[in-house]
């Protein structure tokens, strides 16, 4: 009988759960534990998401500039006026304007004006584009057109400046109103808070940069010759 007691005031001791003592004592190591979980995450949270910022910000570079670098390398030689022997390209050190085939999910061919200039307004590099039309002679300036659908392609800190080089490999800060369009177009990248040259700046190489009457022409000085030539007024 006093063994059975025992066993029974055992269980029943066991039943009362715990003390106030080592509830508090449970608590205590909760908030402690809590405590140094928040004070972890403090530190960590920000350099995650300024790594998460920096990943972001590379990537959207690197799709703006693929873009440019399309764009340019798409430029053909179209006169604007259709008969003239220049084509429509005007460089600048921040903006480029130039004809190429248009492109998109809703444009069905034909060709456009794609102006890549550098916009206070929007903070970066902005793309805009004009349905090409034929305009009179000595009427070709940029402000002929009225561009569009402008999107930016390249936002702040990073600026975006354009050189041009044609045959001679030399560069230059412009481009407008030349025989020939420039055989490559040097796109430099730089932080805007540092002015430093970031490694991502390439070059875009231009697929064609003289007239179709060209390609009957055995030397790059004989098509010069050829695009310099007056017109015959008697030609239709």
């Amino acid at each position: 009988m006093r063994r059975a007691r025992t066993l029974v005031q055992l269980l029943a001791s066991d039943a009362r759960g715990f003390t106030l003592f080592e509830a508090l004592v449970a608590v205590a190591l909760m908030g402690l534990i809590l405590t140094i979980l928040g004070t972890v995450t403090a530190q960590w949270l920000p350099s995650w998401k300024a790594g998460f910022g920096r990943v972001q910000r590379t990537e959207l570079l690197g799709l703006g500039l693929d873009r440019i670098v399309a764009d340019l390398a798409a430029a053909e030689f179209i006169s604007p006026s259709g008969k003239g022997k220049r084509p429509l390209f005007d460089g600048s050190p921040s903006s480029a304007i130039f004809v190429r085939s248009a492109i998109g999910p809703n444009k069905s061919g034909g060709l456009e004006i794609v102006r890549l200039a550098d916009s206070a307004d929007d903070h970066g590099l902005v793309r805009a584009r004009a349905p090409f039309t034929l305009i009179a002679d000595g009427a070709a300036g940029a402000g002929e057109f009225e561009f569009s659908d402008a999107i930016t392609l390249m936002r702040d800190p990073f600026r975006v400046s354009f050189a041009f080089a044609g045959r001679d490999r030399a560069w230059r800060d412009t481009w407008s109103n030349a025989l020939q369009l420039p055989d490559a177009v040097r796109v430099t990248v730089r932080d805007g808070a540092t002015d430093q040259i970031l490694a991502v700046s390439t070059a875009a190489l231009l697929h064609v940069n003289a007239p179709a009457e060209c390609a009957s022409v055995n030397s790059a000085a004989g098509c010069i010759q050829t695009l310099e030539r007056p017109e015959d007024p008697g030609r239709p």
